[in-house]
């Protein structure tokens, strides 16, 4: 039987006109809002831009102190530069733009010093050339201005946009710096957990791969502990450190080298709990991970002044260790009041510093030894005031934590390490 093919058809309408507008009308909609965002995030959207610049202040006779990032000199000249900075960006017609500005160095000649400075901005890109050119006509305005105590030199300005890596590394390699926090001082016994590198110099010393004791970085390869946290081993073997606010797993692990104990330091008592550790390669600064400033051994922090103190201790007596790094707002209390017959009667030397509060409360506790307790300056920038030593169980009433002070071992440091 023969089979044939039959034809088959297929019915073939046309789409109707209004349907074809639609389309078009939507991939054209498409396009267009595809086109205006990249338009605007190429060229509307703000980005930071960071800058690295440079002028002299003249009539200042040569003193090498102002090289020194935490002198007294070094710190009063750059208050002046950055207030002056600062006050003249925000009343200016980019204050909208202006994030922050620093002064990184001093470098003093003979008869003038050079300020470099550190700038951040905030700007669309097809605004940035612009931006640049009117920064540094707000800063030559400023130099050119004879108001206020210092002479500067407009003429000497210069100024060059860096890239992030670059902005980073300049702010990481110096001292006491931190990023920016939100503007709440946040309320380890009563206190509250620390944001990522809100306290970058933090360290945990890990005795056989546990955290046993805090530790403050001072350089690459130092940092400044208790030294009763080597009352079971000073063998370096045992010891490593990590920084972060993770206690666990370790983050940025490093080997100890050495360990220097203050050589009056005896095993059982509190004077001159003081140790160094030396690492066995340097630390690679971050913005999370970097030092923080020691202070001149002539450096006052009365009674009163407000302090922090950080680490992964206990969270009261005999309570248990936090996970992640806590942080507590406390005051430093005057030696007399400390050493009051119903507080520490007399016990307290004048290497030691009180912190915290005579009502209780709020306190270092057990794991937080060797760890830091600091200091903010007027720049924010922040100073280590003492190192977390002893103190009668944690927050109890008329006995607060008691410290090293490290005013009273600046010497003793710079022997040690040079820094």
């Amino acid at each position: 039987m023969q089979l044939h093919n039959q034809p088959v058809t297929v019915s073939r309408s046309t789409l109707p006109l209004w349907v074809i507008a639609l389309s078009v009308f939507g991939v054209l909609a498409i396009l267009g809002i595809t086109i205006g965002l990249l338009v605007h995030f190429l060229a509307v959207e703000n980005r930071t831009y960071y800058y690295q610049g440079s002028f002299k202040v003249l009539d200042i006779p040569y003193d090498r102190n102002y090289e020194r990032e935490t002198s007294p000199e070094n710190n009063y000249l750059s208050k002046i530069i950055e207030t002056k900075m600062a006050d003249t960006f925000q009343s200016s017609n980019i204050y909208r733009q202006y994030i922050n500005s620093q002064v990184i160095t001093l470098v003093p000649d003979s008869n003038s010093v050079t300020a470099f400075i550190w700038l951040v901005f905030k700007d669309a890109r097809s605004k940035k050339e612009n931006t640049r050119r009117r920064i540094e006509t707000i800063l030559h305005q400023m130099l050119k201005n004879k108001s206020g105590p210092l002479t500067m030199d407009p003429n000497s300005l210069r100024l060059v946009e860096i890239n992030k890596v670059d902005a980073e590394k300049i702010i990481n390699s110096r001292c006491g710096r931190r990023a920016r926090m939100s503007a709440t001082y946040d309320r380890i016994k009563g206190g509250s957990t620390a944001q990522e590198g809100e306290w970058p110099w933090q360290a945990s010393l890990k005795m056989n791969g546990r955290h046993y004791c805090g530790a403050s970085l001072i350089s690459e390869r130092f940092l400044i502990t208790a030294a009763h946290c080597f009352q079971k081993s000073n063998n370096p073997r045992n010891f490593t450190v990590s920084f972060g606010t993770r206690v666990t797993p370790p983050y940025m692990q490093h080997y100890v080298q050495q360990i220097i104990i203050h050589e009056n330091y005896i095993k059982g008592e509190h004077h001159d709990d003081i140790a160094l550790i030396m690492l066995t390669e340097k630390v690679l600064f971050k913005r999370d991970v970097h030092r923080v400033c020691l202070p001149e051994a002539t450096q006052d922090f009365p009674p009163g002044e407000g302090v922090v103190v950080t680490g992964w201790g206990a969270l009261f007596h005999d309570g248990e260790y936090p996970l992640l790094l806590q942080k507590a707002p406390v005051k430093i209390i005057d030696t007399n009041v400390c050493n009051a017959k119903e507080a520490y009667n007399g016990v307290i030397l004048d290497t030691m510093i009180c912190a915290g509060y005579m009502e209780g409360n709020i306190d270092a506790c057990q794991g937080d030894s060797g760890g830091p307790l600091v200091h903010p300056n007027s720049r924010d920038i922040w100073y280590l005031v003492g190192v977390v030593s002893w103190g009668d169980e944690c927050g109890q009433i008329n006995k607060p934590g008691v410290y090293t002070r490290m005013t009273a071992y600046r010497h003793w440091v710079a022997s040690k390490t040079g820094i």
